[in-house]
């Protein structure tokens, strides 16, 4: 896997929540945000397509928690040969939750201060012969402190042979990951993904699964919090190495109408999930986030029948 040396931290306003971990959590995201664009323009070098290779346009930007500084982030968000839409964005907020959303967030119910800290990528594919992708890891502070994130994978053609061997290469990058740190978490992890990337109102899956953890630390007893923030960089590793490999091998192929048309009625069940179902949504939209970035994930096209 490839090493990352991560810089210090963007310098922000002293949160009212502290703990060790969350300057390096903070470095860490950065820098992961940084090689994936790295990674992904280095594929837009090299891909088909007339234009100019795309390249990544980044906006800071910053939340106030009423009257007070509550942090922010930058948004990447990029347009391409390759890439009809992707974004990496990183953000670093605090402050108090609301009143009615303290009940949904362990720790709140005590103490309403909180920081969060992570980082978020949503790739839609101009192939649809290349699948899409989501990724995110975080970490957040109330009066607990805990990990959270994953990643999945979304074929076009959900029981193409292609689309099946991109999702085995997918998911044996998050094993290895897993398997470093616990035999048990990738099937528990797997089984969780499947759980949550769900449409209940279609009775269907999302795509074709990956992982997703949350709460990791009052879900692992006994390991500490260093130890999960090294299988919180595994994972973003993971990540890394896994997914530009199969876009480079899927995104020379030929495609039809037929397959673009499929593609975006795709992207529609994709929509469906983010805006009813996605916590990170919930989230950032309860927090007074930046409505852009937290959308970001929305594809450029969609369609319903």
């Amino acid at each position: 896997m490839p090493h990352i040396v991560t810089p210090h931290p963007t310098p922000r306003a002293s949160p009212p929540v502290g703990h060790p971990l969350a300057e390096p959590a903070q470095a860490w995201f950065e820098a992961l945000r940084d090689h994936l664009c790295a990674a992904f323009e280095a594929i837009e070098d090299t891909g088909p397509g007339d234009g100019p290779p795309g390249r990544f346009e980044r906006q800071a930007w910053q939340r106030a928690d009423g009257d007070k500084p509550g942090g922010g982030g930058v948004m990447s968000v990029m347009r391409g040969r390759v890439f009809e839409k992707v974004g990496v964005n990183v953000s670093t907020v605090h402050g108090e939750f609301s009143p009615e959303f303290r009940a949904n967030i362990p720790g709140a119910e005590t103490d309403p201060r909180f920081l969060a800290t992570g980082v978020s990528l949503v790739a839609h594919m101009r192939s649809p012969r290349v699948p899409a992708a989501h990724f995110n890891t975080r970490f957040i502070c109330t009066s607990r402190a805990w990990f959270g994130g994953g990643g999945d994978i979304t074929p076009m053609a959900l029981t193409a042979p292609e689309s099946l061997e991109d999702a085995a290469a997918f998911h044996a990058a998050f094993q290895a990951a897993c398997d470093q740190h616990d035999p048990d978490y990738y099937l528990r992890f797997r089984k969780w993904c499947d759980e949550y990337f769900f449409l209940p109102h279609r009775g269907e899956a999302r795509g074709l699964g990956g992982i997703f953890f949350d709460w990791l630390g009052d879900r692992t007893p006994g390991k500490g919090a260093d130890s999960d923030f090294e299988f919180v960089k595994d994972v973003g590793l993971a990540f890394l190495e896994a997914y530009p490999a199969i876009i480079r091998r899927r995104m020379h192929e030929a495609w039809t109408p037929a397959e673009r048309e499929h593609q975006l009625h795709r992207r529609g069940r994709y929509v469906e999930f983010n805006l009813l179902h996605d916590r990170g949504t919930l989230f950032g939209l309860k927090t007074g986030g930046n409505v852009e970035a937290i959308l970001m994930s929305m594809p450029p096209e969609a369609k319903w029948p």
